[in-house]
């Protein structure tokens, strides 16, 4: 029976700050190699016989990018979008009941969508096996063998073998991320592994513990499955019942309390990209220890990550350092404390400003706009539609609008009227006029927008129609 892949891409990824944030977080982006590490997720599933199309559970805000990044590969089974964050044990349950409702004995494997494996075979073997043990309703997860005493990731400490499993062993204990001096402890006994949150199990088994252990999460989930409703190639989970799911992780939910939990210790080239500390120890380095991507000049520099994604950075004598650099924002901070990325971003929401949410190039499912300058009642972006997209019918009260086109063609309605807007050619929509931008054509439309008007919030619009199904 081939197994169904569930790839978890809700996250937000904080501890990449600045090139992860809320809108267009980590698993989104290409950190560690050519392509996005959830299309690398799902490159591991569709080039393997065993597995069926993957379902992807995701949030709402980033269904478009999401399913932009399913689209380069096969149709997946489904993406279920959850309405608020409820952390894993709600949205694996979501997936198990989606998956019963065609065959309850379907085995699954859920994955983040945001780690590193560069040992595909290896992977496969290892789901191979734990499949085995899920038949007879364990539930199974993937212990990775330390290679340092590291502090940022969960352990699992190792029992016997199971019977008829010689490779899988039942879970002694699953320990919560240690401090330094436990962690090298857990090293030298020898009986400790990484947790590295991926999980094989039965749809039915793994929804019989939920429902012994944690029957809030069941009830409300599965109250939200029935009611789900179907929109473009979306599944929607019913929102006023999914928000009665407590915010639970299925180790919490259901592994640390059940006697079905085994693991298997694998060894597939594994890192759990959570910050940069660890993009560094798996990046390719200089003679003196340093990753550089991106404009980087370097002088008596060691043991760095130095990263941009807009200006150059200069470095000199830097030592265990991290610098990253977008194109609004510049992050400096030691390698060893790089997991504490996340109360920055925490201070920067608290302080309401937008760099902890969005870059200065937000994604949008007809492409992208950029903000380019702002000043007192005026605003210059610029937008890239993709080929045959077109933004929503639409109007704003407090602004009026310039649209100048750079490449490509424009196909522009104002009002009643149509009007064909090529290279170089301009249009001006009044405040206050209906109008939609579209690209008709077979390459990307890039304009520049020159906004005037009291309030230029990304809030003063409305949408009149939408190919896209928002409100």
């Amino acid at each position: 029976m081939a197994i169904q892949p569930v790839i978890l891409s809700g996250g937000a990824g904080t501890r990449l700050w600045p090139m992860s944030r809320q809108e267009f977080p980590k698993q989104l982006l290409p950190l560690a190699g050519p392509v996005s590490m959830i299309r690398a997720t799902l490159e591991r599933v569709e080039k393997s016989d065993q597995f069926l199309d993957p379902m992807i559970i995701t949030a709402e805000s980033l269904r478009f990018t999401v399913a932009e990044e399913v689209r380069q590969g096969q149709r997946p089974a489904a993406i279920v979008l959850e309405p608020v964050a409820r952390n894993t044990a709600p949205a694996v349950a979501a997936a198990a009941l989606l998956a019963a409702e065609t065959d309850p004995e379907t085995i699954l494997v859920v994955m983040p969508s945001d780690h590193v494996i560069t040992d595909a075979q290896a992977f496969n073997d290892l789901v191979a096996l734990a499949a085995d043990a899920a038949r007879d309703n364990w539930l199974v997860t993937f212990s990775m063998a330390p290679t340092r005493p590291e502090t940022g990731y969960g352990y699992i400490k190792t029992a016997d073998a199971l019977p008829n499993h010689a490779q899988v062993r039942k879970v002694a204990a699953f320990v919560e991320k240690p401090d330094a001096a436990r962690a090298q402890t857990f090293i030298d006994q020898g009986d400790h592994y990484w947790n590295s949150g991926m999980f094989v199990f039965k749809a039915a088994a793994f929804l019989a513990e939920l429902k012994k252990h944690a029957p809030q999460v069941l009830d409300a989930v599965a109250k939200a499955v029935a009611a789900k409703t179907t929109d473009l190639d979306f599944i929607r989970l019913d929102a006023e019942a999914f928000t009665h799911a407590p915010s639970i992780s299925v180790d919490y939910a259901v592994m640390e309390r059940t006697d079905k939990a085994a693991t298997i210790i694998g060894d597939i080239g594994w890192t759990d990209v959570g910050s940069w500390a660890e993009l560094w120890s798996i990046a390719a380095k200089d003679a003196a220890g340093n990753v550089t991507l991106g404009d980087v000049i370097l002088n008596d520099t060691k043991g760095s990550y130095l990263r941009s994604e807009g200006p150059m950075i200069a470095a000199s004598g830097l030592d265990n350092l991290v610098v990253v650099a977008t194109e609004d924002a510049v992050l400096v901070t030691s390698r060893e404390r790089s997991q504490d990325v996340k109360i920055l971003v925490e201070q920067l929401r608290k302080s309401g400003r937008s760099e902890h949410a969005t870059h200065t190039q937000v994604h949008r499912p007809w492409g992208y706009y950029q903000t380019l300058h702002q000043g007192d009642r005026f605003q210059v972006k610029r937008l890239t539609l993709k080929p045959g997209a077109k933004i929503s019918l639409q109007k704003h009260f407090h602004r009026a609008e310039h649209w100048v086109v750079v490449n490509g063609t424009a196909l522009v309605t104002r009002g009643e009227e149509s009007h064909i807007v090529r290279e170089n050619e301009s249009i001006y929509i009044p405040l206050g006029e209906v109008h939609r931008l579209e690209n008709p054509g077979k390459v990307p439309l890039n304009v520049i927008e020159v906004q005037s008007g009291g309030y230029l919030g990304e809030d003063d619009i409305v949408r009149f129609g939408d190919t896209y199904g928002r409100a």
